[in-house]
């Protein structure tokens, strides 16, 4: 078993880089498919998902475009409910596709607020692609489109996920050893 340190916590491999990769791959097949004709507008949400941002990126084949907001709602190893809203969105997205990219949903509050800032722009649609997602702790109702992997509720981090600012640059996905 793989293990690392990062400031006070252990953790030790919980997914792959090769099993990360192929249901990216499967979610970036999804969406090509879904989305052939159309030219969404990708948002991806900072800092988390830049590393499944680049690998779905990587994988589409239809044309799209990019754009970055930076949101937190996280402190330590637990989410705290309130969202902040960092850095904002510059495109216009009237009429358009929107394609969320979020490394994590966990209680869904994050993106609630995202969905809620992006209709009052008046988007033709809003669909949702997230790398994880744990179901077990959702607080609110969300239509989330494209799930690569769904899991428990433990504490993660790596492949851009982190723990105080560290652990991001890791390929692979490590859960906290309690």
């Amino acid at each position: 078993m793989n293990t690392i340190q990062i400031k006070d916590k252990q953790f030790k491999t919980f997914i792959s880089e090769a099993s990360i990769l192929k249901e990216v791959t499967r979610v970036a097949g999804e969406i090509n498919a879904d989305l052939a004709g159309d030219n969404p507008l990708f948002i991806s949400v900072l800092n988390g998902s830049f590393m499944f941002t680049a690998d779905l990126m990587k994988r589409l084949t239809i044309p799209c475009e990019i754009s970055f907001v930076k949101l937190a709602s996280y402190e330590g190893t637990s989410s705290t409910g309130k969202v902040k809203e960092l850095v904002g969105l510059n495109e216009n997205i009237t009429g358009r596709t929107v394609v969320i990219v979020e490394d994590i949903v966990d209680t869904g509050l994050t993106m609630q607020r995202l969905i809620e800032t992006l209709r009052a722009q008046h988007p033709k649609e809003i669909r949702i692609a997230t790398l994880l997602l744990k179901p077990d702790k959702l607080k609110v109702d969300l239509d989330i489109r494209y799930v690569a992997m769904r899991i428990p509720n433990d504490f993660i981090v790596g492949y851009g996920l982190d723990y105080e600012g560290l652990g991001r640059n890791y390929r692979d996905i490590y859960s906290v050893v309690e």
